[in-house]
């Protein structure tokens, strides 16, 4: 296969970029959460619901808006608005399992205008909707650039064995900090 052209995209390789996403995105999630603690608390502050340096409502988030809102990347207005109600969902429906599950919350938005039960609110809202039209325009293209030019340097089999085993990592995270959070 010459340098023109591309490898097909099948349904494996698609799931492969998902998870590899989900990854790169939740990291970057954890990163953003830890600069703000720093520089609003002035010190590190471990922050997210796993052990390690992810914080998965991030990356799903990211999942959420590349797979099923990047349609609307040509009409900004839109992209803000569903982006806007889909997100305050999601972030009430992962805050309120959290609690039920955990008792315990990671985020509280009681203090905030127009807030509902501390999970959502008005601000966080319309930040959704401005972070979306940021991301799907701008840091999701460039990420995607950067990842595919990475990965074509690197073998196949090496790509899916090393999202294997991250999301392998993930997963055992996931089940020790459950653990952690229910005991």
């Amino acid at each position: 296969m010459n340098k023109k052209e591309k490898a097909p995209i099948t349904k494996q390789t698609s799931i492969n970029y998902i998870l590899l996403y989900f990854l790169i995105y939740a990291f970057i999630g954890w990163l953003l959460e830890t600069f703000y603690a720093v520089s609003t608390l002035g010190h590190f502050v471990k922050r997210g619901f796993l052990f390690g340096p992810l914080c998965p409502i991030y990356g799903w988030g990211a999942i959420i808006l590349i797979s099923s809102l990047k349609k609307y990347k040509s009409n900004s207005l839109k992209l803000f608005f569903y982006s806007s109600i889909v997100f305050s969902i999601f972030e009430y429906i992962v805050g309120y399992a959290l609690d039920a599950l955990f008792c315990a919350k990671w985020w509280d938005y009681t203090n905030d205008f127009m807030n509902l039960n501390g999970r959502i609110s008005l601000f966080f809202a319309f930040a959704w909707g401005i972070i979306a039209i940021i991301f799907i325009n701008h840091i999701h293209p460039f990420i995607e650039k950067k990842v595919k030019k990475i990965l074509n340097k690197i073998p196949n089999w090496l790509q899916v064995y090393s999202i294997r085993f991250a999301i392998g990592i993930v997963f055992i995270d996931t089940v020790l900090s459950s653990i952690k959070y229910l005991i």
